[in-house]
């Protein structure tokens, strides 16, 4: 669709001659005698840019300006002034406007300022619309979960994230530490600067130095250029050092001391930099355990650790399962472009039943696999791995009514699961928060949840 340019000057020949060469060009124009006609047209249309004189009866060019600001802010400005005053084309610059050009008007050179502005104006709302993208992708809110324990997680979350705290995220390999990492930056001051994430884990420890605070061209076999180092790159911004357990000791201090002094040297470089990133460490080790072992700095663990977030083990939240499946579906359903509607409570069953050691990265995994090989509507037992379809007791998945949503038939099946580990285990409750891969604070509360007295009945 042409962009809708509005001319707004009240002499005829020039109004005409402007209107004439952009139409020329393709673009929709409609022409108002002055600033008041023109306000009026503003009213009753959209337009993307408004060209106009600022001498003019009944509105001058400054007010009309000043209104659009007001009341339009979508819409561009272009001043045309025959007064070549330095002051008078700043100060329409000041209130608003775009550019400016002065008469006699050269329209070739409108024409390529115009052009300049629609390029400019496509450019910024595809940089807010990506910023909005990837705001709503990485909002906290939608990290899957009603549990309390995620409840608790959202609720850090939001607190951390309008501090300048160093955070450290805790937990198993592949419960979203690094989601959760992305949803405090882009909830933070810092969003419009740079998320840069690092692991650990997966640097050469001889290059560690360099990939951190970067390295002088020469300093190194190998260092045949500068390079900036993550710090600097992440300036302004986030800097997420995932699984900072397998950070070299003596690189530690080195780190601890960049942190405090808000300062970094450069491998092979005599000068200092200032930093200004926020720190956000992740690590799916017990760093009090690595301390006790003196393969992690305890000075450095109190620094990262000023606010901890600990994401759940999935089989902590069982709760969880259910949506984080459905949610799985819709979002690969889209992509795949299969219209799988759901999943059987046979199949639910298993998936709730099954220890997930891999976590919400496994689970994910599992469902998509079962939609590969899945050519009916629903998800059923026979789509699901091997070991998952052995989980399933016929017995009980017998007993479970077709008629019960999916919430009561999980609701039934984890009641019925977690009585049967309570007698086989004579209701030995930490034997059977062992077995369960829960803690035994959350075993209670699932008891009480499920209306479980966990006491052996008397005959």
């Amino acid at each position: 669709m042409a962009e809708k340019i509005l001319v707004v000057d009240d002499e005829d020949i020039i109004r005409d001659s402007i209107a004439i060469i952009l139409e020329k060009e393709g673009y929709h124009v409609e022409k108002a005698e002055n600033g008041a006609a023109a306000f009026e047209k503003l009213n009753d249309s959209t337009f993307d840019l408004v060209i106009t004189d600022i001498e003019m009866p009944m509105m001058r060019g400054i007010e009309l300006l000043e209104k659009i600001t007001e009341r339009f802010p979508q819409t561009f400005v272009i001043i045309i002034t025959a007064y070549a005053s330095v002051e008078t084309a700043v100060g329409a610059l000041r209130k608003g406007a775009y550019d400016y050009i002065l008469k006699p008007i050269e329209f070739d050179d409108l024409v390529f300022r115009v052009k300049k502005m629609f390029e400019y104006r496509n450019v910024t709302m595809e940089n807010t619309l990506l910023r909005q993208e990837v705001n709503r992708k990485y909002d906290f809110h939608n990290i899957i979960g009603k549990s309390d324990a995620m409840k608790r997680v959202f609720s850090t979350i939001e607190k951390v994230s309008r501090s300048e705290g160093t955070v450290l995220i805790t937990g198993g390999s592949g419960t979203g530490k690094e989601l959760v990492a992305r949803a405090i930056h882009f909830n933070s001051s810092r969003k419009a600067k740079r998320f840069v994430a690092i692991n650990c884990g997966a640097i050469v420890e001889t290059l560690f130095e360099s990939e951190l605070f970067g390295h002088k061209k020469g300093s190194f076999t190998g260092a045949v250029s500068d390079k900036d180092g993550v710090f600097k790159v992440a300036s302004g911004g986030t800097l997420f050092l995932d699984e900072i357990s397998e950070m070299p000791f003596h690189m530690q201090v080195k780190l601890l001391r960049a942190i405090e002094q808000r300062e970094i040297q450069p491998v092979g470089s005599n000068d200092l930099i200032s930093i200004d990133v926020r720190i956000v460490a992740a690590t799916n080790r017990n760093l009090r355990e690595e301390i006790a072992k003196g393969k992690f700095r305890e000075d450095l663990f109190y620094r990262l650790n000023v606010v901890e977030i600990h994401l759940p083990d999935l089989n902590e939240r069982i709760d969880d399962i259910p949506l984080l499946v459905n949610t799985f579906i819709t979002n690969l359903r889209n992509q795949m472009g299969k219209n799988i509607k759901g999943i059987t409570n046979n199949a639910m069953n298993a998936i709730v039943r099954h220890q997930w050691k891999g976590q919400v990265r496994e689970l994910q995994n599992v469902v998509e696999r079962a939609m590969i090989f899945c050519d009916a509507e629903y998800l059923d037992i026979q789509h699901l791995p091997e070991d998952l379809q052995r989980l399933v007791n016929p017995s009980v998945a017998s007993n479970m009514s077709t008629g019960l949503s999916l919430k009561d038939a999980v609701h039934n099946f984890e009641r019925q699961y977690i009585e049967n580990k309570l007698k086989e285990n004579s209701f030995d409750k930490e034997r059977v928060a062992k077995e369960l891969g829960l803690s035994l604070s959350t075993l209670y509360r699932k008891l009480e949840e499920l209306q479980l007295s966990g006491k052996q009945k008397n005959n």
